[in-house]
């Protein structure tokens, strides 16, 4: 198994993560996933694979860097939400994306759609965006991010230091940069590749 590279910022005393936007949201009555008590140490030993069409997607997480989005993906994945959206955005050269509820098979229900709309904290941090790096979506907006992610297929430093890099790819290039190669419009693929399954597992170290 061939590992990508991984790099954060350069080492400097006086340089520290990006100031996250806002703390974890407190006092709000919400229904408890299995990730919710987590600690750093247990979502850093979990990974996660996805089986896509086109064949398997997996990679590791960075909750040290991003612990709310790794504990956001790591909840939908092992809910299964994930299961049978696409990645319904690409942009050639650039990034694939996923994490869209309304293109599961099926439908969304209220619980999913309310759990769709549940905005994140930004997490910049130090990550730098490489090729084969998981990165939250989000609007313009602070902490708009919500279930939405991205792999690059390509370096984008212009994103380091904004958005939340929380993973990185260890197997399955070949996959994301066959789902890259779609015929697209405005950035929508012809033929959306989908996600027949999403699970969380055991890293392999």
């Amino acid at each position: 198994m061939s590992f990508l590279s991984f790099s954060v910022y350069p080492q400097d005393d006086q340089q520290k993560e990006p100031s996250k936007a806002n703390p974890r949201s407190a006092g709000k009555t919400v229904k408890t996933e299995p990730f919710d008590d987590a600690d750093v140490k247990t979502m850093a030993s979990k990974c996660v694979s996805l089986e896509t069409e086109l064949g398997e997607i997996s990679f590791e997480l960075f909750p040290e860097h991003a612990p709310e989005s790794v504990r956001s993906f790591l909840n939908i994945v092992s809910l299964g939400y994930l299961d049978t959206t696409t990645f319904s955005r690409v942009v050639p050269n650039f990034v694939i994306q996923g994490g869209n509820f309304w293109t599961r098979e099926g439908g969304v229900g209220f619980e999913m759609a309310t759990r769709a709309n549940r905005r994140l904290p930004d997490e910049p941090n130090r990550i730098l965006h490489e090729r084969g790096i998981v990165s939250m979506a989000r609007g313009e907006e602070a902490n708009t991010a919500t279930t939405n992610f991205f792999i690059l297929v390509g370096d984008a430093p212009h994103l380091d230091g904004t958005f939340a890099a929380f993973g990185r790819v260890t197997k399955g290039m070949d996959v994301v940069d066959e789902i890259n190669k779609a015929k697209v419009t405005d950035e929508k693929p012809e033929k959306p590749v989908r996600i027949k399954r999403a699970l969380v597992v055991n890293c392999e170290r």
